[in-house]
């Protein structure tokens, strides 16, 4: 996995590594259209503009806005970065596989067994207040697995935590195939589950690095 640093205001949507009816009948073609190409696409736009204001800032030495622009960098920025996390962690139902040795081997270490971190995951992800996330993340802090739940894309997170399964509740993730059975989405997120990606996400997590774009490559 190759790294390059993003100028300000250079981000990208990175494209997805499957058709957009690739995840039917959990996910339909239509609600990945709106959600990936605008709904991504706009908190990439996002991010990209408050940079760029945050530069012109420094540069004309006015940060009479700066409170503003950091709120924006930190909620797009977040969003750009759970979306793309989100994109590459799922694969068409029933061809995710099991997870890993490593993976595995953390949740149970942690968790007790793969059954309570899967009734923690997706108790947290469903409750869930407004809009926001389930996440499993690598706390390299104190060198283990965390679920963490998050309002919007950047509330309630902890410091250094790099997510490697994640699971967008936002309504415009699922609203047009379940309403407002979120529990319903969630319960069938399961399906789509590409848990050799989340493996590999975990190896380069306990190295400090997330990639933005699939990292089984």
């Amino acid at each position: 996995m190759q790294y390059f640093t993003v100028p300000p205001g250079q981000h990208q949507l990175p494209p997805l590594s499957y058709p957009y009816n690739a995840l039917e009948p959990v996910i339909s073609e239509n609600t990945l259209r709106i959600h990936h190409d605008q709904h991504h696409k706009s908190y990439v736009e996002g991010l990209n503009r408050a940079e760029l204001k945050l530069v012109e800032a420094r540069q004309k030495k006015d940060f009479s806005l700066v409170k503003q622009w950091e709120r924006e960098l930190a909620f797009h920025g977040s969003g750009h970065i759970l979306h793309s996390v989100y994109w590459t962690i799922m694969t068409s139902p029933g061809r995710g596989g099991q997870p890993g040795t490593h993976t595995q081997n953390q949740i149970n270490k942690y968790f007790g067994s793969f059954t309570a971190f899967v009734e923690q995951l997706t108790q947290g992800t469903v409750n869930v207040e407004a809009s926001g996330w389930g996440i499993l993340v690598w706390q390299p802090a104190w060198r283990r697995l965390e679920i963490l739940t998050a309002e919007k894309h950047q509330n309630l997170t902890q410091w250094g935590a790099i997510p490697i399964l994640v699971i967008d509740v936002w309504e415009h993730a699922y609203y047009l195939d379940y309403q407002n059975r979120r529990a319903e989405y969630v319960k069938a997120f399961w399906n789509l589950i590409n848990w050799a990606e989340v493996e590999s996400r975990l190896l380069y997590a306990m190295q400090g690095q997330l990639p933005l774009l699939t990292s089984t490559y």
